[in-house]
């Protein structure tokens, strides 16, 4: 049973990560394009249009990639995970319907419409589709967070005659507070991804001295965006989420933070190697008190240790949990010093020449893939024993006549197919990046039209 457990998280952990690749970036790219659409409609500029229609061709690859990787999901909760989802299917099929039916058509009807109807609907027309598909995209996001936030902070619900979680306050399923609080640090996470997606683009064009009118448009907004969005990650909803875990999860928090023993005036660790079989933090570099003053809002406050709890209730990965902890946090803070310079060259009118800092725009676009993959697994892997926090053991949820073998069989297969669709992704992201958002032929011919009339 044991093997077979570690096959079918496995299997999730796979499948769900190469699945959030996709919708991190719809997610984020949709509050841009309604900022660029905004701007099209403010100013009549054509340019804003055409760099809003660059964009949602983007958008499009990474939607369409991301439903063909979500659908596989939601059968795992029947393939892999069948005695969770008879326990709980009566209170997570509320939020796992409602993301289909209303956030997913609503998403993808007016993507059609944003793609393939800006003649017929007009420029306000086209600017509600825009934002439509913006809406869309962020309830879809909602509800597939309230569906984790419940299993990390279980609430609404009551156990029926059977032993089953039966659904008793729908808005106390909607709006527990763990869900807006993770809803608000996840979205500015994939706000964050589009915005050094598109900087990164824009900063690319700019380097090679192509569409440079619109690589200045893309660094501008990916910069300003995702200076606003780096900081609103760390204060108020990276916090608030840090003290939802202190006073939810504390065996979690110990971990994350590699505190073995409890502490009165605990330090933050910035560094340092857990080692859970002597029970200590080896070669730390810490910052006293100050773990202490961010979980308590006191310096000399006590922050129970992991020897407080039992064995059992600890995490069982706790070197990959800490790991993904500090690595997220390492990033964030990197986001915030990279977007926060950029907007200070920008406001100096210096950041389109700078070309060390495009390099470092450019660059960093893979990083928030890499910090929103850290921070999905410091939730997840926090949660654990649980696989709903205080009711389910995740041992208990998997599917008993699904060995690992099978489990095996069926993940190599998606590792295969995978593959297949992340080169396809590549190769059309690269092809639309390389066309731009203009064919240059186009641009040469009103560039000398401009000559001219000068």
């Amino acid at each position: 049973m044991g093997q077979a457990l570690d096959v079918h998280r496995l299997h999730f952990a796979f499948t769900v990560t190469f699945h959030y690749i996709f919708p991190q970036l719809t997610m984020g790219l949709a509050l841009l394009l309604v900022y660029l659409k905004t701007k099209a409609l403010r100013t009549g500029d054509e340019h804003y249009d055409r760099a809003a229609r660059f964009w949602a061709r983007i958008f499009g690859i990474n939607f369409a990639l991301g439903v063909v990787t979500g659908i596989p999901m939601e059968f795992q909760f029947g393939t892999n995970w069948a005695a969770f989802s008879k326990a709980a299917g009566g209170v997570i099929g509320q939020t796992l319907a409602m993301e289909g039916v209303f956030s997913f058509f609503l998403e993808s009807s007016f993507l059609g419409l944003f793609l393939f109807g800006e003649e017929r609907l007009g420029r306000i027309g086209h600017w509600v589709a825009g934002f439509l598909v913006f809406l869309g995209s962020w309830l879809s996001g909602y509800f597939i967070v309230a569906t984790d936030a419940w299993m990390q902070h279980p609430t609404g619900y009551r156990i029926g005659a059977e032993g089953t979680i039966e659904l008793s306050s729908f808005w106390g399923l909607l709006l527990n507070k763990w869900a807006l609080w993770q809803y608000a640090h996840t979205m500015l996470g994939a706000v964050q991804t589009g915005c050094f997606v598109m900087a990164g683009v824009g900063a690319f064009y700019l380097l090679t001295k192509r569409h440079e009118n619109y690589g200045r448009t893309f660094v501008r907004a990916g910069v300003l965006v995702g200076a606003v969005a780096a900081i609103l990650q760390l204060f108020p909803t990276g916090d608030m989420q840090g003290e939802l875990v202190a006073n939810s999860q504390q065996p979690t928090l110990a971990a994350m933070e590699g505190l073995f023993e409890s502490r009165e005036g605990a330090p933050l660790a910035i560094l340092g190697q857990p080692d859970v079989e002597k029970g200590k933090l080896d070669n730390p570099l810490e910052v006293p008190k100050m773990l202490s003053f961010l979980t308590y809002r006191q310096w000399r406050a006590n922050v129970k240790g992991l020897s407080d709890f039992p064995q059992a209730e600890w995490p069982d990965q706790i070197p990959l949990l800490y790991y993904s902890y500090h690595l997220m946090v390492g990033l964030g803070t990197i986001f915030i010093a990279v977007m926060v310079l950029g907007a200070l060259l920008l406001w100096r009118g210096r950041l389109f020449g700078a070309r060390w800092m495009l390099w470092v725009l450019m660059l960093g676009v893979p990083l928030p893939y890499i910090a929103n993959t850290a921070g999905w697994m410091t939730a997840e892997l926090g949660r654990q024993p649980w696989l709903i926090y205080g009711l389910m053991r995740t041992a208990s949820g998997i599917s008993p006549r699904v060995a690992a073998g099978n489990a095996w069989f069926t993940l190599i297969g998606f590792m295969g197919m995978y593959t297949i669709l992340a080169i396809l992704w590549l190769f059309l992201t690269y092809r639309e990046i390389e066309h731009g958002p203009e064919p240059v032929e186009s641009l040469r011919g009103e560039e000398a039209s401009a000559v001219a009339a000068n």
